[in-house]
């Protein structure tokens, strides 16, 4: 419960040119909210405040679970779909940071601070301009190297089934969102990651999401199948670290043109960037 004062401040006339100190004390108390029904006294003293320790959560967010008994007649029953077994085909490894460049705030993944293009990249790939972005400039794993800023693109190859390691290191929860896809969230846990991490993934309910949380100092493993071919963006659920440079593109590239894998952008699609005064032919 919330009690909310407001506050007004009130001056002379031929005043308004001067800047005011305004000083508001944070107080506490502890209050017992009593029904007219009530029958007893309150049930011992109020619970402790939040702590660092993460294990309640993360105990909590494994249980959460794919019911795979509730499945309706259809073709492919809830559960059909057994990711576990299936072989990843790369790890890639994600570490979010922050810290100062040029004596201003950013924050970073894999050391690299999203740095936004004069070209959605979309429309830079789609049409091969040269000179908009690099495919690999992000490394796959933490390099501890100092924040710079780039345009980070992730290469990756369509149909692949990929492990992703999102890496926690500071002392705030993290929230990640992948556009264009839904993963398998199969472990999280405190500590550093590492291959023997594996032993405790969950290979056979896990629940299907697209945004994922990091606890402090805390990992979490996700699967995706790269069954989505395009250029998709990868990042804080944080606007303002998201703002500030924590985020990535992920290329799903496939050399193939068909309809199938992916439709062409429509002739009316409103072009911009380096592409703002060219026409679809």
């Amino acid at each position: 419960m919330t009690a909310i004062t407001s506050l007004s401040l009130e001056t002379k006339e031929n005043t308004h040119s001067s800047n005011y100190l305004l000083f508001i004390g944070l107080v506490t108390t502890t209050a017992v909210l009593r029904y007219s029904n009530s029958a007893g006294p309150v049930s011992g003293p109020p619970p402790g405040g939040p702590t660092i320790q993460v294990d309640w959560s993360l105990n909590q967010a494994r249980s959460i679970r794919t019911n795979l008994t509730a499945s309706g007649p259809r073709p492919n029953p809830q559960g059909s779909y057994h990711y576990g077994l299936i072989n990843t085909t790369k790890t890639i490894r994600l570490a979010n940071s922050a810290g100062l460049v040029n004596g201003k705030q950013r924050y970073a993944v894999n050391s690299v601070s999203f740095l936004q293009p004069d070209t959605p990249l979309k429309l830079a790939d789609y049409f091969q301009i040269g000179g908009v972005f690099r495919v690999g400039s992000i490394s796959d794993y933490p390099n501890g190297g100092g924040i710079y800023l780039d345009t980070s693109v992730l290469g990756t190859d369509y149909r692949a089934f990929i492990e992703i390691v999102f890496e926690n290191y500071e002392d705030i929860v993290q929230s990640w969102h992948l556009d264009g896809y839904s993963f398998f969230v199969v472990g999280m846990d405190g500590g550093l990651w590492s291959t023997a991490s594996r032993n405790q993934y969950n290979l056979r309910d896990a629940i299907a999401r697209c945004t994922v949380q990091v606890y402090p100092k805390s990992w979490t493993a996700i699967y995706v199948a790269l069954d989505n071919v395009g250029m998709w963006n990868l990042r804080s659920e944080f606007w303002a670290r998201q703002y500030l440079g924590q985020q990535l593109y992920v290329r799903v590239y496939t050399a193939s043109t068909s309809l199938r894998d992916e439709f062409p952008i429509p002739k009316n699609a409103l072009l911009c960037g380096r592409k703002f005064h060219d026409t679809f032919s």
